[in-house]
Protein backbone atom coordinates (compact mmCIF):
# COMPACT_ATOMS: atom_id res chain seq x y z
CA UNK A 1 0.00 0.00 0.00
CA UNK A 2 2.52 2.37 1.29
CA UNK A 3 4.55 1.61 -2.72
CA UNK A 4 1.65 2.13 -4.68
CA UNK A 5 0.66 5.87 -2.56
CA UNK A 6 4.86 6.41 -3.04
CA UNK A 7 4.58 5.95 -6.82
CA UNK A 8 1.56 7.48 -7.27
CA UNK A 9 2.49 10.90 -5.72
CA UNK A 10 6.17 10.72 -7.83
CA UNK A 11 3.88 10.82 -10.82
CA UNK A 12 2.10 13.06 -9.03
CA UNK A 13 4.97 15.76 -8.77
CA UNK A 14 6.90 14.41 -11.79
CA UNK A 15 9.49 12.92 -9.78
CA UNK A 16 8.86 9.54 -11.09
CA UNK A 17 11.30 7.43 -13.87
CA UNK A 18 8.88 8.06 -17.17
CA UNK A 19 8.30 11.84 -16.00
CA UNK A 20 11.89 12.92 -15.28
CA UNK A 21 13.13 10.79 -18.00
CA UNK A 22 11.65 12.28 -21.09
CA UNK A 23 11.94 9.98 -24.72
CA UNK A 24 14.65 10.44 -26.65
CA UNK A 25 14.63 12.54 -29.82
CA UNK A 26 13.99 10.39 -33.16
CA UNK A 27 16.88 10.81 -35.83
CA UNK A 28 14.73 13.42 -37.71
CA UNK A 29 14.14 16.28 -34.78
CA UNK A 30 18.30 15.53 -34.34
CA UNK A 31 18.64 15.84 -37.91
CA UNK A 32 16.95 19.30 -38.25
CA UNK A 33 18.99 20.79 -35.30
CA UNK A 34 21.85 19.75 -36.65
CA UNK A 35 21.59 21.37 -39.78
CA UNK A 36 20.05 24.68 -37.96
CA UNK A 37 22.96 24.64 -35.63
CA UNK A 38 25.50 25.02 -38.81
CA UNK A 39 23.70 27.59 -40.42
CA UNK A 40 26.56 30.08 -39.09
CA UNK A 41 29.31 27.86 -40.99
CA UNK A 42 27.09 27.50 -44.03
CA UNK A 43 26.26 31.62 -44.43
CA UNK A 44 30.09 31.94 -44.02
CA UNK A 45 32.21 29.11 -45.09
CA UNK A 46 30.35 28.33 -48.79
CA UNK A 47 31.88 31.88 -50.06
CA UNK A 48 35.39 32.21 -47.76
CA UNK A 49 36.85 30.86 -52.02
CA UNK A 50 35.31 34.10 -53.71
CA UNK A 51 36.49 36.58 -51.26
CA UNK A 52 39.49 37.55 -53.74
CA UNK A 53 37.22 37.41 -56.60
CA UNK A 54 34.16 39.72 -55.19
CA UNK A 55 37.25 42.02 -54.36
CA UNK A 56 37.83 42.07 -57.81
CA UNK A 57 34.61 41.70 -59.24
CA UNK A 58 33.38 44.75 -57.06
CA UNK A 59 36.20 46.89 -57.27
CA UNK A 60 36.56 46.87 -53.58
CA UNK A 61 39.57 46.64 -51.36
CA UNK A 62 40.58 43.08 -49.01
CA UNK A 63 39.42 44.97 -46.16
CA UNK A 64 36.08 46.21 -47.36
CA UNK A 65 35.67 42.51 -48.79
CA UNK A 66 36.71 41.12 -45.02
CA UNK A 67 34.15 43.53 -43.33
CA UNK A 68 31.36 41.46 -45.22
CA UNK A 69 31.97 39.12 -42.46
CA UNK A 70 32.01 41.39 -39.64
CA UNK A 71 28.33 42.99 -41.15
CA UNK A 72 26.90 39.37 -41.31
CA UNK A 73 28.54 39.24 -36.85
CA UNK A 74 27.02 42.26 -36.26
CA UNK A 75 23.55 41.05 -37.68
CA UNK A 76 23.90 37.91 -36.23
CA UNK A 77 25.04 38.97 -32.65
CA UNK A 78 22.29 41.27 -32.07
CA UNK A 79 19.64 39.50 -33.40
CA UNK A 80 20.14 36.43 -31.31
CA UNK A 81 19.03 38.95 -27.90
CA UNK A 82 15.75 39.31 -29.38
CA UNK A 83 15.44 36.08 -30.88
CA UNK A 84 15.97 34.48 -27.16
CA UNK A 85 13.20 36.35 -25.22
CA UNK A 86 10.93 35.76 -27.94
CA UNK A 87 11.30 32.02 -28.31
CA UNK A 88 11.08 31.61 -24.52
CA UNK A 89 7.81 33.32 -24.84
CA UNK A 90 6.41 32.04 -28.08
CA UNK A 91 7.89 28.92 -28.67
CA UNK A 92 10.99 27.40 -30.43
CA UNK A 93 9.76 26.49 -34.02
CA UNK A 94 7.92 29.56 -35.10
CA UNK A 95 10.59 31.78 -34.14
CA UNK A 96 12.96 29.76 -36.34
CA UNK A 97 10.98 29.77 -39.10
CA UNK A 98 10.45 33.70 -39.28
CA UNK A 99 13.97 33.64 -38.99
CA UNK A 100 14.92 31.33 -41.98
CA UNK A 101 12.79 33.38 -44.45
CA UNK A 102 14.58 36.53 -43.42
CA UNK A 103 17.53 34.00 -44.21
CA UNK A 104 16.48 33.59 -47.25
CA UNK A 105 15.77 37.11 -48.54
CA UNK A 106 18.92 38.39 -47.18
CA UNK A 107 20.90 35.68 -49.12
CA UNK A 108 19.01 36.61 -52.51
CA UNK A 109 19.90 40.02 -51.96
CA UNK A 110 23.53 39.31 -51.33
CA UNK A 111 23.46 37.68 -54.76
CA UNK A 112 22.23 40.87 -56.24
CA UNK A 113 24.34 43.13 -54.92
CA UNK A 114 25.95 45.54 -57.14
CA UNK A 115 28.72 47.05 -54.54
CA UNK A 116 30.24 45.98 -51.25
CA UNK A 117 27.98 48.20 -49.17
CA UNK A 118 25.21 46.81 -50.26
CA UNK A 119 26.95 43.43 -50.08
CA UNK A 120 27.45 44.37 -46.38
CA UNK A 121 24.25 45.74 -45.90
CA UNK A 122 22.10 42.60 -47.02
CA UNK A 123 24.63 39.96 -44.89
CA UNK A 124 23.36 41.90 -41.82
CA UNK A 125 19.80 40.83 -43.00
CA UNK A 126 21.19 37.34 -43.62
CA UNK A 127 22.50 36.91 -40.55
CA UNK A 128 19.46 38.03 -38.61
CA UNK A 129 17.70 35.47 -40.03
CA UNK A 130 21.04 33.14 -39.34
CA UNK A 131 20.94 33.67 -35.72
CA UNK A 132 17.43 32.01 -35.52
CA UNK A 133 18.84 28.81 -35.88
CA UNK A 134 21.82 28.59 -34.48
CA UNK A 135 20.67 30.17 -31.20
CA UNK A 136 17.56 28.68 -30.90
CA UNK A 137 19.08 25.13 -32.08
CA UNK A 138 20.40 25.30 -28.54
CA UNK A 139 18.10 26.26 -26.68
CA UNK A 140 15.92 23.24 -28.10
CA UNK A 141 18.66 21.05 -26.93
CA UNK A 142 18.50 22.07 -23.42
CA UNK A 143 14.92 21.90 -23.85
CA UNK A 144 15.30 17.70 -24.46
CA UNK A 145 18.44 17.35 -22.52
CA UNK A 146 20.23 18.45 -19.29
CA UNK A 147 23.69 18.60 -17.98
CA UNK A 148 26.53 16.54 -18.92
CA UNK A 149 24.06 14.83 -21.22
CA UNK A 150 23.37 18.10 -22.61
CA UNK A 151 27.19 18.66 -23.13
CA UNK A 152 27.60 15.28 -25.05
CA UNK A 153 24.47 15.69 -27.08
CA UNK A 154 26.19 19.30 -28.74
CA UNK A 155 29.42 17.69 -28.99
CA UNK A 156 27.60 15.12 -31.42
CA UNK A 157 25.41 18.03 -33.37
CA UNK A 158 28.67 19.70 -33.68
CA UNK A 159 30.46 17.08 -35.08
CA UNK A 160 27.99 15.94 -37.27
CA UNK A 161 27.07 19.48 -38.36
CA UNK A 162 31.03 19.85 -38.86
CA UNK A 163 30.20 18.45 -42.27
CA UNK A 164 28.97 21.63 -43.60
CA UNK A 165 32.44 23.94 -43.17
CA UNK A 166 34.48 20.95 -44.21
CA UNK A 167 32.83 20.62 -47.43
CA UNK A 168 31.74 24.05 -48.02
CA UNK A 169 34.76 26.14 -49.09
CA UNK A 170 35.15 22.93 -51.46
CA UNK A 171 32.00 23.42 -52.66
CA UNK A 172 32.66 27.17 -52.88
CA UNK A 173 35.68 26.64 -55.26
CA UNK A 174 34.08 24.79 -57.11
CA UNK A 175 30.48 26.81 -57.50
CA UNK A 176 33.13 29.69 -57.97
CA UNK A 177 34.89 28.36 -61.06
CA UNK A 178 31.52 27.17 -62.95
CA UNK A 179 29.18 29.85 -62.07
CA UNK A 180 30.73 33.01 -60.14
CA UNK A 181 30.64 34.00 -56.72
CA UNK A 182 26.82 35.35 -57.16
CA UNK A 183 25.42 31.61 -57.60
CA UNK A 184 27.01 31.02 -54.08
CA UNK A 185 24.52 33.43 -52.56
CA UNK A 186 21.47 31.38 -54.58
CA UNK A 187 22.92 28.19 -53.40
CA UNK A 188 22.16 29.46 -49.65
CA UNK A 189 18.19 30.61 -50.84
CA UNK A 190 17.81 27.02 -51.53
CA UNK A 191 19.38 25.61 -48.65
CA UNK A 192 17.44 28.50 -46.42
CA UNK A 193 13.94 26.91 -48.30
CA UNK A 194 14.63 23.19 -47.81
CA UNK A 195 15.57 23.68 -44.43
CA UNK A 196 12.09 25.75 -43.30
CA UNK A 197 10.30 22.99 -45.59
CA UNK A 198 12.44 20.14 -43.00
CA UNK A 199 11.76 22.51 -39.84
CA UNK A 200 7.77 21.72 -40.32
CA UNK A 201 8.46 17.62 -39.98
CA UNK A 202 9.39 18.21 -36.21
CA UNK A 203 7.47 19.14 -32.97
CA UNK A 204 7.67 21.65 -30.81
CA UNK A 205 10.49 21.48 -28.07
CA UNK A 206 8.71 24.27 -26.03
CA UNK A 207 5.32 23.42 -24.63
CA UNK A 208 3.60 26.48 -23.77
CA UNK A 209 3.00 25.64 -19.97
CA UNK A 210 7.15 26.01 -19.63
CA UNK A 211 7.31 29.18 -21.68
CA UNK A 212 7.80 32.87 -20.43
CA UNK A 213 5.12 34.66 -19.65
CA UNK A 214 6.40 37.84 -18.64
CA UNK A 215 6.70 40.59 -21.80
CA UNK A 216 9.41 40.74 -24.33
CA UNK A 217 10.99 44.17 -22.50
CA UNK A 218 11.12 42.55 -19.39
CA UNK A 219 12.48 39.54 -20.51
CA UNK A 220 15.10 41.22 -22.44
CA UNK A 221 15.85 43.32 -19.68
CA UNK A 222 16.76 40.07 -17.64
CA UNK A 223 20.03 40.12 -19.74
CA UNK A 224 21.56 42.54 -17.38
CA UNK A 225 20.76 40.25 -14.53
CA UNK A 226 22.62 37.35 -16.47
CA UNK A 227 25.80 39.23 -16.89
CA UNK A 228 25.62 40.01 -13.03
CA UNK A 229 26.32 36.38 -12.74
CA UNK A 230 29.93 35.73 -12.43
CA UNK A 231 29.96 31.91 -13.49
CA UNK A 232 28.01 33.35 -16.81
CA UNK A 233 30.47 35.92 -17.34
CA UNK A 234 32.99 33.15 -17.07
CA UNK A 235 31.88 31.00 -19.47
CA UNK A 236 30.79 33.72 -21.92
CA UNK A 237 34.19 35.31 -21.62
CA UNK A 238 36.17 31.69 -22.65
CA UNK A 239 33.66 31.01 -25.93
CA UNK A 240 33.57 35.10 -26.56
CA UNK A 241 37.16 35.52 -26.80
CA UNK A 242 37.69 31.94 -28.58
CA UNK A 243 35.37 32.65 -31.21
CA UNK A 244 36.97 36.61 -31.70
CA UNK A 245 40.50 34.28 -32.98
CA UNK A 246 38.08 32.08 -34.88
CA UNK A 247 36.89 34.81 -36.95
CA UNK A 248 39.89 36.15 -37.34
CA UNK A 249 41.19 32.85 -38.54
CA UNK A 250 38.20 32.90 -40.82
CA UNK A 251 38.87 36.60 -42.00
CA UNK A 252 42.77 36.25 -42.59
CA UNK A 253 43.19 32.46 -43.66
CA UNK A 254 41.71 33.71 -47.55
CA UNK A 255 44.14 35.99 -47.83
CA UNK A 256 47.07 34.53 -46.44
CA UNK A 257 46.99 31.48 -48.09
CA UNK A 258 45.61 32.34 -51.21
CA UNK A 259 47.20 35.74 -52.16
CA UNK A 260 49.88 35.58 -49.66
CA UNK A 261 50.90 31.73 -50.34
CA UNK A 262 49.41 31.71 -53.57
CA UNK A 263 47.51 28.88 -52.74
CA UNK A 264 45.39 27.89 -55.74
CA UNK A 265 41.97 28.94 -55.04
CA UNK A 266 40.44 25.42 -55.45
CA UNK A 267 42.75 23.93 -53.21
CA UNK A 268 42.08 26.25 -50.45
CA UNK A 269 39.16 24.57 -48.90
CA UNK A 270 41.21 21.64 -48.23
CA UNK A 271 43.72 23.36 -46.19
CA UNK A 272 40.54 24.83 -44.48
CA UNK A 273 38.92 21.46 -43.72
CA UNK A 274 42.07 20.55 -41.86
CA UNK A 275 40.72 22.21 -39.08
CA UNK A 276 37.09 21.21 -39.56
CA UNK A 277 38.53 17.52 -38.99
CA UNK A 278 40.26 18.41 -36.27
CA UNK A 279 36.85 19.98 -34.49
CA UNK A 280 35.32 16.51 -35.77
CA UNK A 281 37.96 15.52 -33.96
CA UNK A 282 38.16 17.06 -31.07
CA UNK A 283 34.28 17.08 -30.59
CA UNK A 284 34.26 13.40 -30.08
CA UNK A 285 36.70 13.11 -27.77
CA UNK A 286 34.70 15.59 -25.85
CA UNK A 287 31.74 13.51 -26.19
CA UNK A 288 33.46 10.59 -24.58
CA UNK A 289 34.99 12.32 -21.54
CA UNK A 290 32.93 14.90 -20.36
CA UNK A 291 31.04 13.12 -18.43
CA UNK A 292 34.05 11.81 -16.75
CA UNK A 293 35.73 14.84 -15.83
CA UNK A 294 32.75 17.36 -16.55
CA UNK A 295 32.37 20.50 -18.61
CA UNK A 296 34.54 22.95 -16.47
CA UNK A 297 37.60 20.72 -16.88
CA UNK A 298 37.07 19.80 -20.35
CA UNK A 299 36.76 23.73 -21.30
CA UNK A 300 39.80 24.48 -19.12
CA UNK A 301 41.49 21.79 -21.21
CA UNK A 302 40.49 23.69 -24.15
CA UNK A 303 41.28 26.92 -23.40
CA UNK A 304 45.00 26.28 -22.53
CA UNK A 305 45.23 24.41 -25.95
CA UNK A 306 43.84 27.56 -27.75
CA UNK A 307 46.30 30.04 -25.58
CA UNK A 308 49.59 28.19 -26.38
CA UNK A 309 48.38 27.50 -30.00
CA UNK A 310 47.59 30.83 -30.65
CA UNK A 311 50.83 32.39 -29.58
CA UNK A 312 52.69 29.87 -31.48
CA UNK A 313 49.70 31.36 -34.80
CA UNK A 314 51.61 35.07 -33.51
CA UNK A 315 55.19 34.05 -33.80
CA UNK A 316 54.83 32.22 -37.41
CA UNK A 317 52.83 35.16 -38.63
CA UNK A 318 55.19 37.34 -37.85
CA UNK A 319 58.36 35.32 -38.75
CA UNK A 320 57.13 33.67 -41.41
CA UNK A 321 59.04 30.95 -39.65
CA UNK A 322 57.92 27.40 -41.26
CA UNK A 323 56.40 29.24 -44.55
CA UNK A 324 52.85 27.93 -44.92
CA UNK A 325 53.05 25.16 -42.79
CA UNK A 326 54.67 26.86 -40.12
CA UNK A 327 51.14 28.95 -39.97
CA UNK A 328 48.87 25.94 -40.89
CA UNK A 329 49.62 23.63 -38.27
CA UNK A 330 48.76 26.04 -35.37
CA UNK A 331 46.27 27.14 -36.51
CA UNK A 332 44.93 23.35 -36.97
CA UNK A 333 45.85 22.92 -33.37
CA UNK A 334 43.83 26.20 -32.51
CA UNK A 335 41.09 25.72 -34.38
CA UNK A 336 40.97 21.89 -32.91
CA UNK A 337 40.18 23.13 -29.45
CA UNK A 338 36.43 24.18 -30.60
CA UNK A 339 35.66 20.62 -29.69
CA UNK A 340 36.16 21.62 -26.01
CA UNK A 341 35.44 25.31 -25.50
CA UNK A 342 31.76 25.73 -27.57
CA UNK A 343 29.41 22.96 -26.52
CA UNK A 344 31.19 23.27 -22.69
CA UNK A 345 30.87 26.51 -22.46
CA UNK A 346 27.67 26.40 -24.00
CA UNK A 347 26.51 23.68 -21.43
CA UNK A 348 27.88 25.60 -18.17
CA UNK A 349 26.54 29.14 -18.74
CA UNK A 350 22.71 27.11 -19.79
CA UNK A 351 22.66 24.75 -16.50
CA UNK A 352 22.63 27.99 -14.11
CA UNK A 353 19.60 29.79 -15.41
CA UNK A 354 18.05 26.16 -16.97
CA UNK A 355 14.47 28.17 -17.00
CA UNK A 356 15.49 30.53 -19.87
CA UNK A 357 16.99 28.44 -21.71
CA UNK A 358 16.25 30.96 -25.13
CA UNK A 359 17.74 33.91 -23.35
CA UNK A 360 20.63 32.37 -22.09
CA UNK A 361 21.52 30.33 -25.26
CA UNK A 362 20.96 34.31 -27.04
CA UNK A 363 23.41 36.05 -24.48
CA UNK A 364 25.83 33.31 -25.00
CA UNK A 365 25.84 33.37 -28.66
CA UNK A 366 25.59 37.09 -29.54
CA UNK A 367 28.34 37.69 -27.00
CA UNK A 368 30.70 34.61 -28.94
CA UNK A 369 29.72 36.18 -32.46
CA UNK A 370 29.80 39.88 -31.29
CA UNK A 371 33.60 38.84 -30.33
CA UNK A 372 33.97 37.86 -33.75
CA UNK A 373 33.18 40.99 -34.81
CA UNK A 374 36.10 42.28 -33.34
CA UNK A 375 37.95 39.58 -34.33
CA UNK A 376 37.54 39.65 -37.65
CA UNK A 377 37.08 43.97 -38.17
CA UNK A 378 40.81 43.89 -37.01
CA UNK A 379 41.87 41.43 -39.23
CA UNK A 380 40.62 43.68 -41.99
CA UNK A 381 41.34 47.21 -40.48
CA UNK A 382 44.67 46.08 -39.90
CA UNK A 383 45.29 44.25 -43.12
CA UNK A 384 48.85 45.00 -44.50
CA UNK A 385 48.89 42.03 -47.16
CA UNK A 386 50.65 39.59 -44.33
CA UNK A 387 48.98 36.92 -42.18
CA UNK A 388 50.36 39.29 -39.35
CA UNK A 389 47.11 40.80 -38.53
CA UNK A 390 45.48 37.54 -38.12
CA UNK A 391 48.26 36.30 -36.36
CA UNK A 392 48.52 38.69 -33.72
CA UNK A 393 44.67 38.79 -33.18
CA UNK A 394 44.27 35.32 -32.83
CA UNK A 395 47.32 35.50 -30.30
CA UNK A 396 45.56 37.44 -28.14
CA UNK A 397 41.74 36.19 -28.23
CA UNK A 398 43.61 32.59 -27.03
CA UNK A 399 45.20 34.18 -23.52
CA UNK A 400 41.93 35.66 -23.32
CA UNK A 401 40.20 32.93 -23.28
CA UNK A 402 42.37 31.32 -20.83
CA UNK A 403 42.07 34.25 -18.75
CA UNK A 404 38.53 34.20 -18.62
CA UNK A 405 38.57 30.93 -16.60
CA UNK A 406 39.07 32.27 -13.97
CA UNK A 407 35.78 33.66 -13.19
CA UNK A 408 34.99 30.01 -12.63
CA UNK A 409 36.47 30.20 -9.47
CA UNK A 410 35.91 29.60 -6.41
CA UNK A 411 33.51 26.71 -7.61
CA UNK A 412 30.73 25.65 -5.09
CA UNK A 413 28.82 22.79 -7.09
CA UNK A 414 29.98 18.89 -6.75
CA UNK A 415 32.69 18.01 -8.77
CA UNK A 416 29.87 15.66 -10.46
CA UNK A 417 28.40 18.57 -11.55
CA UNK A 418 31.29 19.57 -13.77
CA UNK A 419 33.09 22.23 -11.87
CA UNK A 420 36.69 23.00 -11.29
CA UNK A 421 37.54 22.34 -7.53
CA UNK A 422 39.82 25.15 -6.01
Amino acid sequence: MIEKITKSNLSTLGMGKEASTPAAPGWRVLAVLSLLMGFASISTDLYLPAMPLMSRSLHASEGLVELTISGYLIGFSLGQLLWGAISDRYGRRSSVAVGLALFVIGSAGCALSGSVVAMIGWRVVQALGACASVALSRAMVRDLYEGVRAAQMLSILITVMAVAPLVGPLVGGQIVALAGWRAIFWTLVGIGIVTLAALFTIPETLPAARRNKEPLARAIAGYCELLRDRRILGYVGAGGFFYAGMFAYVAGTPFAYITYYQVPEQLYGLLFGLGIIGIMGSNLVNSSLVSRFGYDRMLLAGTIIAAFSALMVGLSARTGWGGLWGLVFPLFVFVSATGFIVANSITGALNNFPERAGTVSALVGAVQYGSGIVGSGLVGIFANGTPWSMGWVTAICGIGSLLSMLLLYPATRRVDEGCIPV
